[in-house]
Protein backbone atom coordinates (compact mmCIF):
# COMPACT_ATOMS: atom_id res chain seq x y z
CA UNK A 1 0.00 0.00 0.00
CA UNK A 2 1.74 3.39 -0.83
CA UNK A 3 0.54 4.70 2.77
CA UNK A 4 3.78 2.96 3.77
CA UNK A 5 5.95 6.08 2.31
CA UNK A 6 4.45 8.18 3.66
CA UNK A 7 6.82 11.10 5.07
CA UNK A 8 7.00 14.75 6.89
CA UNK A 9 7.67 15.25 10.39
CA UNK A 10 9.57 17.08 13.46
CA UNK A 11 11.27 14.83 16.22
CA UNK A 12 13.52 16.05 18.54
CA UNK A 13 15.76 14.88 21.37
CA UNK A 14 17.48 16.19 24.02
CA UNK A 15 20.02 15.10 26.91
CA UNK A 16 19.10 17.28 30.38
CA UNK A 17 21.20 17.50 33.74
CA UNK A 18 18.60 14.06 34.74
CA UNK A 19 17.27 12.58 31.87
CA UNK A 20 16.75 12.74 28.00
CA UNK A 21 13.27 14.01 26.23
CA UNK A 22 11.78 13.03 23.23
CA UNK A 23 9.22 14.98 21.42
CA UNK A 24 7.66 14.57 17.70
CA UNK A 25 4.14 15.97 15.98
CA UNK A 26 2.12 13.07 15.17
CA UNK A 27 1.18 13.68 11.51
CA UNK A 28 2.28 11.63 8.42
CA UNK A 29 1.81 13.04 5.07
CA UNK A 30 2.25 12.18 1.69
CA UNK A 31 2.77 15.04 -0.33
CA UNK A 32 0.67 17.87 0.39
CA UNK A 33 -1.86 14.82 1.85
CA UNK A 34 -2.43 14.59 5.56
CA UNK A 35 -2.93 10.62 5.33
CA UNK A 36 -2.64 10.16 9.19
CA UNK A 37 -3.04 12.44 11.95
CA UNK A 38 -2.10 9.75 14.69
CA UNK A 39 1.26 8.41 13.27
CA UNK A 40 3.53 7.12 16.20
CA UNK A 41 7.06 8.43 16.21
CA UNK A 42 8.40 8.08 19.86
CA UNK A 43 9.13 4.05 20.31
CA UNK A 44 10.18 2.48 23.99
CA UNK A 45 13.02 0.33 23.21
CA UNK A 46 13.41 -0.62 26.72
CA UNK A 47 12.53 1.03 30.54
CA UNK A 48 16.04 2.69 29.82
CA UNK A 49 16.02 3.73 25.65
CA UNK A 50 13.64 5.38 23.74
CA UNK A 51 14.22 6.48 20.41
CA UNK A 52 12.58 8.95 17.47
CA UNK A 53 11.56 8.20 13.81
CA UNK A 54 11.33 10.28 10.44
CA UNK A 55 10.67 9.24 7.16
CA UNK A 56 9.23 6.16 5.72
CA UNK A 57 6.34 4.92 7.65
CA UNK A 58 7.24 1.63 7.14
CA UNK A 59 11.09 1.71 7.13
CA UNK A 60 10.49 2.72 10.71
CA UNK A 61 8.08 0.08 12.33
CA UNK A 62 9.81 -2.51 10.63
CA UNK A 63 13.20 -1.01 12.00
CA UNK A 64 11.57 -0.68 15.65
CA UNK A 65 9.96 -4.00 15.27
CA UNK A 66 13.52 -5.37 14.79
CA UNK A 67 15.35 -3.65 17.64
CA UNK A 68 12.90 -3.75 19.63
CA UNK A 69 13.10 -7.85 19.37
CA UNK A 70 17.03 -7.88 19.67
CA UNK A 71 17.02 -5.62 23.17
CA UNK A 72 14.41 -8.20 23.98
CA UNK A 73 16.67 -11.26 23.14
CA UNK A 74 19.68 -9.10 24.60
CA UNK A 75 17.86 -8.94 28.37
CA UNK A 76 17.16 -12.53 28.45
CA UNK A 77 20.57 -13.32 27.32
CA UNK A 78 22.43 -11.51 29.82
CA UNK A 79 20.51 -10.55 32.31
CA UNK A 80 20.79 -6.99 31.71
CA UNK A 81 19.15 -3.98 29.99
CA UNK A 82 20.78 -3.09 26.32
CA UNK A 83 22.61 0.19 27.04
CA UNK A 84 21.24 3.52 24.24
CA UNK A 85 25.12 3.13 23.06
CA UNK A 86 24.26 -0.73 22.28
CA UNK A 87 21.03 -0.17 20.73
CA UNK A 88 22.23 3.09 18.21
CA UNK A 89 25.38 0.65 17.62
CA UNK A 90 23.32 -1.75 15.92
CA UNK A 91 21.08 0.12 14.14
CA UNK A 92 24.10 1.41 12.41
CA UNK A 93 25.23 -1.50 11.55
CA UNK A 94 21.99 -2.84 10.46
CA UNK A 95 21.27 0.40 8.18
CA UNK A 96 24.81 0.07 6.99
CA UNK A 97 24.40 -3.37 5.93
CA UNK A 98 21.63 -2.02 3.74
CA UNK A 99 22.37 0.47 1.54
CA UNK A 100 22.01 -0.91 -1.71
CA UNK A 101 18.07 -1.20 -0.66
CA UNK A 102 18.20 1.25 2.52
CA UNK A 103 15.49 2.06 4.82
CA UNK A 104 14.49 5.71 4.55
CA UNK A 105 14.86 6.98 7.70
CA UNK A 106 15.92 9.44 10.20
CA UNK A 107 16.24 8.12 13.65
CA UNK A 108 17.21 9.43 17.33
CA UNK A 109 18.24 7.09 19.69
CA UNK A 110 18.65 7.46 23.64
CA UNK A 111 18.29 6.93 26.95
CA UNK A 112 19.92 7.54 30.47
CA UNK A 113 22.38 4.82 32.14
CA UNK A 114 25.01 5.09 34.76
CA UNK A 115 23.14 8.51 35.98
CA UNK A 116 24.09 10.39 32.34
CA UNK A 117 22.02 10.46 29.61
CA UNK A 118 22.83 10.24 26.07
CA UNK A 119 21.58 10.84 22.74
CA UNK A 120 22.33 9.22 18.80
CA UNK A 121 21.64 10.32 15.65
CA UNK A 122 21.83 7.87 12.87
CA UNK A 123 21.08 8.50 9.09
CA UNK A 124 19.28 6.06 6.66
CA UNK A 125 22.85 4.49 5.97
CA UNK A 126 24.07 4.03 9.16
CA UNK A 127 25.94 7.35 9.93
CA UNK A 128 26.11 7.48 13.59
CA UNK A 129 26.88 10.58 15.74
CA UNK A 130 26.52 11.65 19.71
CA UNK A 131 25.22 14.63 20.38
CA UNK A 132 23.64 16.37 23.08
CA UNK A 133 19.99 17.82 21.41
CA UNK A 134 19.19 16.44 17.76
CA UNK A 135 16.17 17.39 15.53
CA UNK A 136 14.89 15.55 12.54
CA UNK A 137 12.25 15.58 9.70
CA UNK A 138 11.20 18.27 7.80
CA UNK A 139 10.34 20.86 10.23
CA UNK A 140 14.07 20.19 11.85
CA UNK A 141 15.72 23.45 11.25
CA UNK A 142 12.47 25.63 12.08
CA UNK A 143 12.83 23.51 15.25
CA UNK A 144 16.34 24.11 15.49
CA UNK A 145 16.08 28.24 15.17
CA UNK A 146 14.58 27.75 19.07
CA UNK A 147 16.99 25.04 20.14
CA UNK A 148 19.98 27.14 19.77
CA UNK A 149 18.62 29.83 21.63
CA UNK A 150 17.24 28.28 24.61
CA UNK A 151 18.38 25.05 24.68
CA UNK A 152 20.96 24.06 27.97
CA UNK A 153 22.34 20.46 28.66
CA UNK A 154 22.25 21.66 32.14
CA UNK A 155 19.28 21.84 32.86
CA UNK A 156 16.35 19.34 34.61
CA UNK A 157 14.01 17.42 32.24
CA UNK A 158 11.40 19.75 33.72
CA UNK A 159 13.06 22.86 32.83
CA UNK A 160 14.06 21.69 29.02
CA UNK A 161 10.41 20.18 27.87
CA UNK A 162 8.30 23.58 27.69
CA UNK A 163 11.89 24.40 25.49
CA UNK A 164 11.08 20.87 23.20
CA UNK A 165 7.12 22.18 23.20
CA UNK A 166 8.14 25.42 21.82
CA UNK A 167 10.44 24.08 18.98
CA UNK A 168 8.37 22.06 17.85
CA UNK A 169 5.49 24.04 17.89
CA UNK A 170 7.51 26.36 16.12
CA UNK A 171 7.72 23.40 12.80
CA UNK A 172 4.20 23.29 13.60
CA UNK A 173 3.43 26.52 12.84
CA UNK A 174 5.70 26.84 9.54
CA UNK A 175 6.01 23.42 8.31
CA UNK A 176 2.94 21.86 6.42
CA UNK A 177 3.78 18.43 7.15
CA UNK A 178 4.29 18.71 11.13
CA UNK A 179 1.20 18.72 13.20
CA UNK A 180 -1.84 17.41 14.54
CA UNK A 181 -0.66 17.01 18.14
CA UNK A 182 2.37 16.20 20.24
CA UNK A 183 4.19 13.08 21.46
CA UNK A 184 6.30 13.23 24.83
CA UNK A 185 8.49 11.18 26.53
CA UNK A 186 10.97 11.14 28.74
CA UNK A 187 13.53 8.61 30.10
CA UNK A 188 15.22 8.97 33.81
CA UNK A 189 16.36 7.49 36.54
CA UNK A 190 12.35 6.34 37.30
CA UNK A 191 12.51 4.46 33.92
CA UNK A 192 10.49 5.44 30.26
CA UNK A 193 7.41 7.51 30.59
CA UNK A 194 5.07 8.36 28.01
CA UNK A 195 3.32 11.35 28.79
CA UNK A 196 -1.14 11.46 28.33
CA UNK A 197 -2.55 14.07 26.00
CA UNK A 198 -3.86 15.76 29.29
CA UNK A 199 -0.72 15.76 30.78
CA UNK A 200 0.76 17.67 27.56
CA UNK A 201 -2.02 19.99 27.40
CA UNK A 202 -1.79 21.24 31.10
CA UNK A 203 1.64 22.11 29.61
CA UNK A 204 0.92 24.30 27.02
CA UNK A 205 -1.48 25.86 28.58
CA UNK A 206 1.55 27.02 31.29
CA UNK A 207 3.67 27.85 28.29
CA UNK A 208 0.85 30.08 27.06
CA UNK A 209 0.49 32.10 30.47
CA UNK A 210 4.02 32.32 30.95
CA UNK A 211 4.79 33.98 27.47
CA UNK A 212 1.29 36.21 27.99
Amino acid sequence: MESKTLKGTTTIGLTCSDGTVFIADMRASWGTFIASKRARKTFNINDMVGATVAGSVGDAEALMRLIKAEAALYEMNNAEKMSARAVAALMANILQGSKVFPYIVQLIIGGYENEKPTLYTLDPVGGLIEEKMAATGSGSPMAYGVLEQRYSEDKTVEENIPIAIRALESAMQRDCATGDGISLVTITKEGFREYKKEEIDKLIEKIKKRID
